[in-house]
């Protein structure tokens, strides 16, 4: 009896008795598991869609007032209910058809405020015959709730609560780990990569495959190789031991067919200087196929090797089918913050054109040993500019083009080019390129739509001698998004506070509370020593009091520190390079060429100055349909526009109650199709928002 008790509890727990998701439905983060964007719906098309209104919007009302929150949530509509996420990772249920809410699950129970969390860019929905659960997360916790009611799953994990920090094989509790976007589910797996730091003291990246009825990890795949797993021999004896990074925190992608999971993953930690992690470091900025069943490794393709510009993967590649002499290939297309894009048989891993291993500049530095050469893709054409001359001086006004002459006379410019102690431009930039909001792909037609960004970045090194304790964990960890002078808005995220002159805000004791927990998109720094936090405070507080020199406590274990980056703009507070800066392109994948290419967004100053297409720059993604519409968000000018697939041409637009920094989903009710967006604000200085908005036609 014991025996038949367990084979029935096994054979309940490793089946799904899946039931299907209705056409009309958006059941998937993306539009589906092969992260198109796509939905055969033709209601709302290029002839109509101008005649398209409002025709509901939610507002959660609990964004920062300081315009600190985003809402990054590409949402699920499934059986009329519409799940999605606020500015403060609160879940929730609307009533799709008018945006009325039905329950709402708040998983810091008002804590928030005291608590880093990050964002949350969608949810995964498992339908199963004796219950249907969401699976979401936010920053190290991962919580199942049931979609009818709002309530915690207490069978899974533990009372429905998940610890993403358990289970890498060493102890992080005290590292930031994030699982900010949501992964994929295959059979009875959720298969979930996460954030990680991209300093010293980095969780590992590892891939790993949770029950989704039990919450207990099945399968893990090591980014960072153990010994005798392939790959180890690319780094340094015993790195997994200690080396963070190569982590999958774009989303994944699934071929359900042929039961494989496509992993991009991100540069190894520390992003800027590799000198403790020599050799190529698989598998950090790599494309991994994974057998979704086991996690076995079928083939990888590395993008970057030894990653020293943080090129990070920024998306999961979109599974396409490519024809080519005659030849129908079921293909996997990788856009890149480069602006390069890879394609690939995604069963082989062959490139579809030839892929050349360029030879580069050589580091520097001290300590680094750069690779050779970087792979860069033949035939198919970039999507954005990937490098930089004096023709791309901006031309707008004279104090504009001598500004931008001035800063690239006094850098240094190359492709690839190794971080050093001089200021070393970076371009497209650190978010430049492809991001996460990711590529639409319409299957009938062959295209693929692209956003990008194109903005000259400056980082450098410096040497650690002589720098003070605080100084060097302010640059390691809090000039990223505070910027070298303190002032804020200057890093990977916008509208972060300035620091100058804290004293007078904020005491010691509240400052090391943030340090320690995080707030809002701010992570804990938690896993400081007291020494290094209590420099940190001082130097932020009281200079003068913090003067112990670097080498006392020597923790840092890399001869430089990060020296700083920042973006180029000109006085006048536009990008120092002339435009687009922002882009929207289009490119027939079985031509191997791009369709069109259009400036994406726009500055009203500049409009009515008389300079027109710009572009912005954006993130968030783009929305395709059989309609023959692109509807998407993401700029600056907090605007959602529709265009032409086949010609680019501007079909309708709107304004936002704030920015859309999100994918659109799209659904029908009741035979009325609907577009719906987040619109979170809080990125590039723009106000945040808590609305939901969704358009039909009346």
């Amino acid at each position: 009896m014991n025996r038949i008790f367990f084979y029935l509890l096994f054979f309940l727990t490793s089946c799904t008795f899946k039931r299907e998701f209705s056409v009309n439905d958006w059941a998937y983060y993306r539009g589906d598991n092969s992260v198109s964007h796509f939905k055969p719906f033709d209601q709302i098309n290029i002839d109509n869609v101008h005649k398209i209104r409002k025709a509901w919007e939610f507002k959660s009302n609990d964004h920062d007032l300081e315009n600190r929150s985003q809402i990054q949530c590409n949402p699920l509509i499934i059986d009329g209910v519409l799940f999605g996420t606020s500015a403060k990772m609160k879940l929730f249920a609307l009533d799709a058809s008018n945006g009325s809410k039905l329950w709402e699950f708040d998983p810091y129970d008002g804590m928030f405020s005291s608590h880093g969390t990050g964002v949350n860019r969608g949810l995964n929905y498992f339908r199963n015959s004796d219950g249907d659960r969401i699976l979401y997360a936010t920053y190290s916790k991962l919580y199942a709730v049931n979609p009818r009611t709002g309530k915690l799953i207490e069978s899974f994990g533990k009372n429905g609560v998940v610890d993403l920090k358990e289970g890498l094989g060493r102890n992080v509790d005290s590292l930031l780990l994030a699982a900010n976007t949501p992964g994929v589910i295959f059979k009875n797996l959720l298969i979930l990569g996460h954030r990680a730091s991209e300093s010293t003291g980095a969780v590992p990246g590892h891939i790993r495959a949770f029950n989704v009825f039990t919450g207990k990890i099945e399968w893990i795949f090591h980014t960072i190789p153990y010994p005798g797993e392939y790959g180890y021999d690319t780094w340094p004896e015993d790195a997994y031991l200690i080396s963070g990074g190569a982590n999958a925190w774009a989303g994944l992608s699934l071929d359900n067919k042929n039961e494989i999971v496509y992993v991009p993953t991100g540069s190894a930690a520390f992003d800027y200087y590799g000198g403790d992690r020599k050799g190529k470091n698989l598998f950090a900025n790599s494309i991994i196929a994974l057998n979704a069943n086991n996690g076995k490794r079928i083939w990888h393709y590395q993008t970057i090797h030894h990653d020293i510009w943080d090129r990070d993967l920024p998306a999961a590649p979109n599974l396409v089918t490519i024809k080519k002499d005659d030849k129908t290939i079921d293909a996997l297309a990788q856009i890149t913050k480069s602006g390069y894009l890879f394609v690939f048989d995604r069963k082989t891993g062959e490139p579809i054109y030839p892929i050349i291993e360029k030879t580069v500049p050589k580091s520097s530095l001290i300590g680094e040993f750069s690779w050779p050469t970087q792979p860069v893709p033949t035939v198919y054409p970039p999507f954005s500019r990937v490098s930089l001359s004096k023709d791309d001086y901006p031309e707008r006004s004279k104090e504009a083009r001598d500004f931008a002459k001035r800063v690239w006379e006094i850098s240094k410019y190359e492709e690839f080019l190794p971080l050093s102690l001089d200021e070393t431009i970076l371009f497209p930039g650190l978010d430049g390129g492809g991001e996460w909001g990711g590529a639409a792909y319409n299957p009938n037609s062959g295209i693929i739509f692209i956003n990008s960004n194109e903005m000259p970045w400056s980082l450098k090194m410096n040497k650690k001698d002589g720098l003070t304790l605080g100084r060097t964990v302010y640059n390691s960890g809090c000039m990223i998004c505070h910027g070298q002078d303190l002032k804020g808005n200057l890093g990977v995220y916008s509208n972060i506070p300035t620091l100058v002159n804290i004293k007078d805000r904020m005491t010691s004791k509240s400052l090391k509370e943030i340090i320690i927990n995080g707030k809002g998109i701010m992570p804990s720094f938690a896993n400081l020593s007291k020494d290094e936090i209590e420099a940190i405070v001082d130097y932020l507080i009281d200079p003068k009091k913090e003067n112990s020199t670097y080498e006392k406590f020597n923790s840092w274990p890399y001869p430089y520190v990060f020296g700083g980056f920042k973006k180029h703009y000109a006085p006048d507070g536009f990008p120092a390079i002339k435009p687009p800066w922002g882009q929207l392109t289009a490119i027939d994948l079985n031509k191997a060429s791009i369709l069109w290419q259009i400036p994406l967004g726009e500055h009203d100053k500049l409009k009515r100055s008389g300079i027109i297409d710009t572009g912005t720059e954006n993130y968030g993604g783009p929305l395709v349909t059989s309609g023959g519409i692109l509807i998407i968000a993401a700029t600056m000018d907090e605007k959602i526009r529709a265009f032409d697939q086949i010609t680019g041409e501007l079909l309708w637009e709107d304004k936002l109650p704030a920015a859309g920094y999100a994918t659109p989903s799209t659904y029908i009710i009741d035979g009325k199709q609907y577009i719906v967006i987040a619109c979170g604000g809080g990125k590039l200085g723009t106000n945040s928002g808590s609305s939901y908005v969704a358009y039909s036609l009346n």
